[in-house]
């Protein structure tokens, strides 16, 4: 039992130490310099960063240690050692991959030369182009924090006054993210006077929010399926003999009509959706067939997957 945890911490600290470098790249190499912020302490940081000099993830550090602090006295220890780690590795990395020491080490400067002509060095990218930083930034930003999630850990930062907020204020996470993080982003383009922040803030944001999901989850890889048809058993017996899934039945009534009707209910890989689809319009041409979404299946036949913000 010893030796499984052992492993598991080990698994789940690289985790958080791949996830943390390439959070920290994001960061470093395409939002900070253009000040895309897409909310977080990661957003308030390039205030400090810009306006006085400050190094942006000693900025991020020195702000996520108090939250910490108050996370874990009022909500509890789930704010344990992966946050901890998440964020002071997030941000450390993101000051030591910051342009200008990767210049200083002599690594691509002819290409960080031409595209930051005339700029100085604090505002130096890997791109000239500030939609192609808004995406890469959004995508390794993204990737990053769902590598840290999947590990068990936490970049901190919202994730605790958005737990606060749930906690004693019974405030859905949803709506705790969405109004902090609004108010960070319409607050970091008051402050430099740019309303097109506050574009690409939210840009930034909900692109980051997507990656991060299918960083953490994986792509959706099940489509749940029901199925309304006249000839059930048909179809029941189709789906258990050809694609080798189980089936539950569910049973119905036709609001207008009265008529009773058997639900076939079952889970799928995305690969069999054409299959079962080709194989229940051969048995009932009529038959209504609802796809939907499935984020997680846990039981015979499928991976399990799992997100926990507790302890490494």
């Amino acid at each position: 039992m010893r030796q499984i945890y052992s492993k598991q911490f080990v698994k789940n600290s690289i985790g958080i130490l791949c996830g943390s470098i390439i959070y920290g790249i994001g960061y470093a190499w395409f939002l900070i310099p253009f000040k895309i912020a897409p909310g977080g302490v990661g957003g308030l940081s390039q205030i400090f960063f810009h306006m006085f000099g400050f190094p942006a993830g000693l900025c991020m550090l020195v702000m996520n240690i108090p939250l910490f602090v108050l996370g874990i006295w009022l909500v509890g220890k789930q704010f344990g050692l992966g946050t901890f780690s998440g964020f002071l590795l997030g941000s450390v990395f993101t000051d030591l991959f910051a342009v200008k020491n990767i210049y200083k080490l002599g690594i691509l400067t002819d290409v960080l030369e031409s595209y930051n002509v005339g700029k100085p060095m604090h505002e130096w990218a890997f791109t000239d182009n500030i939609l192609l930083a808004a995406i890469a930034g959004s995508i390794l930003l993204g990737a990053g924090i769902g590598i840290i999630f999947r590990s068990k850990g936490s970049t901190g930062g919202t994730d605790i006054p958005v737990a606060i907020l749930k906690k004693y204020y019974n405030t859905s996470i949803t709506t705790g993210y969405l109004v902090i993080e609004t108010g960070i982003i319409i607050f970091i383009g008051a402050v430099f006077k740019n309303p097109n922040l506050i574009i690409w803030g939210f840009f930034t944001l909900f692109l980051a929010s997507r990656v991060c999901d299918l960083s953490a989850e994986g792509f959706p890889y099940t489509k749940g399926v029901f199925i309304i048809s006249n000839k059930s058993d048909e179809v029941k017996k189709a789906i258990m003999e050809r694609l080798d899934r189980g089936v539950t039945i569910l049973y119905g009534e036709g609001g207008y009509s009265g008529e009773k009707k058997n639900i076939i209910m079952c889970v799928i890989n995305r690969r069999q959706i054409n299959i079962m689809r080709d194989w229940v319009r051969r048995i009932d041409p009529d038959a209504f067939i609802i796809l939907a979404e499935v984020s997680d299946v846990m039981g015979y036949g499928f991976k399990t997957r799992s997100l926990n913000m507790g302890d490494t």
